[in-house]
């Protein structure tokens, strides 16, 4: 395992199976946000939603995104999966972190799942008091810890 592979299965061991992000997307030069339930799966973010909503069309114009939690900030691309009952991996996690949303939303015509593969990862560490970025490079896996230093 190398070092970038160290410290990011950490990150995502520290996001856990779900959390509730916020997931921005934009279509013609227009950005919109909404606090979305996500699992992670195999170091891959997955939600559903349905396919009338803005969001849905935005994706499909648009296929790059990006995820928000605390101080931690998700680039990448989505993709359609389908209905989300058609795969009982994701399903399974899903029911577990999110009992109510499966149950009301999962089943009905219209849902449908995304996967947000990650290109790029940021967040704000404070190391003894002291403001630092670290920053994953999925695609090249590289891994940097850098001091802000400020303009």
């Amino acid at each position: 395992m190398t070092g970038f592979d160290e410290k990011y299965n950490a990150l995502l061991a520290e996001l856990g199976n779900g959390r509730t992000m916020v997931l921005s997307s934009c279509e013609e030069g227009r950005v919109s946000s909404r606090m979305m339930s996500v699992v992670c799966m195999d170091g891959a973010f997955y939600f559903q939603t349905d396919r009338n909503f803005r969001k849905y069309r935005q994706l499909t114009a648009n296929p790059y995104g990006a995820l928000c939690v605390d101080n931690l900030e998700i680039e990448g691309v989505c993709r359609r999966l389908g209905r989300p009952m058609e795969h009982p991996r994701f399903c399974q996690v899903f029911r577990d972190c999110f009992p109510g949303s499966f149950r009301a939303y999962s089943a009905l015509e219209n849902e449908r799942l995304f996967v947000l593969e990650p290109i790029l990862a940021r967040r704000w560490l404070y190391i003894d008091g002291a403001p630092h970025i670290e920053s994953f490079d999925i695609e090249n896996r590289e891994y940097r810890l850098m001091p802000y230093e400020g303009v």
